[in-house]
């Protein structure tokens, strides 16, 4: 591989295709040449969440147009790319099968070598990419399907410290939402909605705090969200616009309140390197109420804070290609035996926490 390299990056583990063309130089900071990411809100809409089956079509359909708008907007062609990166895992199954496949055609027609990426790794390397973090940092991994802190050793060594024993916060946010009566996606919806709300009004727990690590749990805490909701549906017959806005602010501050402790108590376990950053990635982290906590507990132990663009925050295609580009360095590239994970933990040497199936381990 040359020192310097450009890489075309697929996405395709949820809900958003995804392609980018990403530069990494020799030496110096990487640039991100173009990002196209086509959504699928509107088709899922209707279902209240995303339905796989539907994406996995999605995906399909729209990868080879995401292509060919990166390779455009970045004004380059497949002969003036050095790699292919695909995210080959986790995720909605259907979906990573289609990127994978995509990115197999292009790198048997082209003969560039094809990297299979983790897709969380995609996230953990984002503050590299956009801030060029040095080794180690502290990373809170927020998404939709995936809640973990870790410590970013380097491109492909990571070493987990906690995470999520049930639901995600991005995957919480998603079902508030719909037992409150707010569109999808739940994230921004109910972050609009709480600002006019009052976080105080409903005193919901903030599970797991009373349990020393960084382990983190939000079921209970949407199931406390839906008995308060009863509560006021049996007194009040509906739920009023007011209703919706203090459940809604009662809730991310909940979340807030048990991400920062958790934050905290995940400093501790940072080694005693200077200088030291606490960064935070994944759909959830668009959330500003989140951020604002966060760079507060950086502050109080005198750490960085990096938080990436919101475009990058969310699913891309410039985080597989980056990360793909910073593993190759290290790595041989994958053939086309290249296989399609449903789930793939970033770090092996810890059990998993949400259980294995034939598959193997979850997160």
């Amino acid at each position: 591989m040359p020192s310097s390299l450009t890489v075309l990056g697929l996405e395709s583990s949820c809900d958003d295709t995804a392609a980018a063309v990403v530069h990494l130089p020799a030496d110096g900071r990487a640039s991100v040449l173009s990002s196209v990411v086509d959504g699928q809100v509107d088709l899922h809409a209707a279902f209240g969440g995303v339905v796989p089956e539907i994406a996995a079509r999605a995906h399909a359909e729209k990868l080879d147009y995401c292509v060919e708008q990166a390779l455009t907007q970045s004004n380059t062609t497949l002969s003036d790319i050095d790699m292919i990166a695909v995210t080959a895992g986790p995720g909605l199954i259907g979906g990573v099968v289609s990127g994978v496949m995509c990115a197999k055609g292009l790198s048997l027609a082209s003969g560039k070598p094809l990297f299979g990426v983790n897709h969380l790794a995609g996230h953990a390397l984002t503050p590299r990419l956009t801030d060029d973090v040095p080794y180690p940092y502290l990373m809170l991994l927020v998404s939709g399907g995936h809640c973990q802190f870790l410590m970013v050793l380097g491109p492909d060594d990571f070493k987990r410290l906690g995470g999520t024993i049930d639901d995600a916060p991005g995957e919480a946010f998603d079902k508030v939402a719909r037992l409150i009566g707010l569109p999808q996606p739940g994230g921004p919806s109910i972050e609009s909605c709480a600002r006019s709300g009052d976080p105080k009004r409903y005193a919901l727990p903030r599970p797991l705090l009373d349990r020393a690590g960084c382990d983190m749990s939000f079921s209970g805490l949407k199931t406390a969200v839906l008995r308060a909701r009863d509560a006021v549906v049996l007194e009040k017959g509906g739920l009023t616009p007011q209703d919706q806005a203090d459940l809604a602010a009662s809730f991310q501050a909940a979340v807030v309140d048990v991400l920062a402790e958790k934050t905290r108590r995940a400093f501790a376990l940072y080694p005693d390197a200077a200088p030291r950053t606490l960064c935070v990635a994944g759909g959830v982290a668009a959330n500003q109420s989140i951020r604002t906590a966060l760079e507060t507990v950086a502050q109080d132990f005198t750490a960085g804070f990096v938080a990436p663009p919101l475009a990058l925050c969310t699913d891309n295609a410039a985080m597989i290609a980056y990360a793909g580009g910073e593993q190759s360095r290290f790595r041989s590239p994958d053939d086309l035996t290249l296989s399609a994970r449903p789930r793939w933990p970033l770090d092996i040497s810890q059990p998993s926490m949400l259980g294995s199936g034939k598959k193997g381990a979850k997160a």
